[in-house]
């Protein structure tokens, strides 16, 4: 068995479910505000709960102090190690972003032809599952992060969140500005945006590679309101104005 199927393993002993084989683990771990948070020194660590170490090309769950294989057995020399934990303390550990977003609207579309090339606005424009809106970077491939696992064929930010730090919505580098939904209640569900079915993948936090295209410092600022990460589920057009909703 690989690495990679190990670690999948690993992770359903230890929260239940087991990412999906089109997900990397830990993108699928942060749709729940979770993640595998590196141990310094994973050949000293002890600790009474779960946890994941490599040992060269094998996953193995750990559990105890001092700590060995949940399964018994011996392993060789521990080479990394994790903790699946709640990235963000402050959030609720049920429903962590939200569980109503209400109804909003497309306030602009927006899309820009290579990495890092600035943005233009269209009326309209066409979604496509597996690719994203048509005449945007990731439709044909060309995105900073695309082919880096899903929730990459569109996004979408808060028009509200954008005018409340006086950011042009064009340096935000999301595809979709909305009005009036609440985004970040979305992530796990299926939306629609007109007639485009969609479903949300994760929180579209802020990196220092928008702070660098936008020339701004909006890590801060962003935080938990830099939009969502979404994928296409059935096609369509999409146009400015059209209702945004939860399935």
């Amino acid at each position: 068995m690989s690495f990679d199927a190990e670690l999948r393993d690993a992770i359903e002993r230890i929260v239940g479910e087991r990412p999906p084989e089109d997900a990397l683990p830990g993108q699928w771990l942060a749709e729940r505000n979770l993640g595998l948070v590196p141990i310094a020194a994973p050949a000293e660590f002890a600790w009474s709960g779960l946890w994941v170490a490599r040992a060269g090309d094998r996953a193995v769950v750990m559990f105890g102090s001092p700590s060995g294989p949940l399964d018994g057995g011996a392993i060789g020399a521990i080479d990394e190690g994790w903790v699946i934990a709640r990235l963000d303390l402050e959030l609720p550990a049920d429903a962590p972003y939200g569980d109503d977003p209400g109804t909003g609207a497309v306030a602009a579309l927006l899309v820009a032809p290579d990495a890092e090339a600035p943005l233009h606005r269209l009326e309209t424009a066409t979604a496509t599952p597996g690719r994203g809106l048509e005449g945007d970077r990731y439709f044909d491939g060309r995105g900073t992060f695309s082919g880096k696992g899903r929730g990459y064929e569109l996004t979408l930010v808060e028009a509200e969140v954008l005018d409340e730090l006086g950011l042009e919505w064009e340096l935000a580098r999301r595809n979709v500005v909305t009005r009036g939904i609440r985004l970040n209640a979305l992530v796990g569900r299926r939306f629609t945006i007109g007639g485009v079915e969609c479903i949300g993948r994760r929180l579209a936090e802020p990196c220092s590679h928008l702070d660098r295209v936008s020339q701004r410092a909006l890590l801060r600022p962003l935080v938990h309101r830099g939009g969502l990460r979404a994928d296409i589920l059935a096609g369509g057009e999409i146009a400015v104005g059209d209702p945004v909703q939860a399935r």
